[in-house]
């Protein structure tokens, strides 16, 4: 079993900063909406596109599917009273010249063992695709 650790602190004036590993990512925790720092909805929309897109470069290399590059778009619907995220809708591309049953198969396999895909999954609609990039 993994275990996993960060350290944050919030500055006066709602700047906040969390640590991991040897990074620091600054986030809004401001009682409003910063136009700059990611707030926590936006952190938590990162987490979910940096789980897909490592697992494209893990399964790229398990099932031996090679790519250029990938991308991802990523939205969430906000419930209001209780807040909450009720769906989240992604995009993920990918250039590559797979035929479409490996693509299907490659995108199952980033759903299927990604950490924050199950657990988003578990907590509310995550739908998306995975398409091929159109060059």
């Amino acid at each position: 079993m993994l275990e996993y650790e960060i350290n944050a602190h919030l500055l006066n004036g709602g700047i906040a900063i969390a640590k991991a590993n040897k990074s620091e990512i600054q986030f809004d925790a401001t009682s409003g909406r910063d136009d700059v720092l990611p707030n926590p909805a936006e952190l938590l929309l990162t987490s979910l596109a940096a789980c897909m897109l490592k697992n494209v470069q893990r399964y790229s290399e398990i099932l031996h599917l090679p790519y250029r590059k990938a991308s991802i778009t990523i939205g969430g619907l906000r419930n209001d009273n209780p807040p909450y995220m009720s769906v989240l809708h992604y995009t993920l591309m990918v250039d590559t010249d797979v035929d479409d049953r490996q693509l299907a198969n490659w995108h199952k396999n980033i759903l299927k063992f990604g950490t924050i895909t199950n657990t988003l999954a578990k907590a509310c609609e995550l739908k998306g695709e995975m398409i091929k990039m159109q060059l």
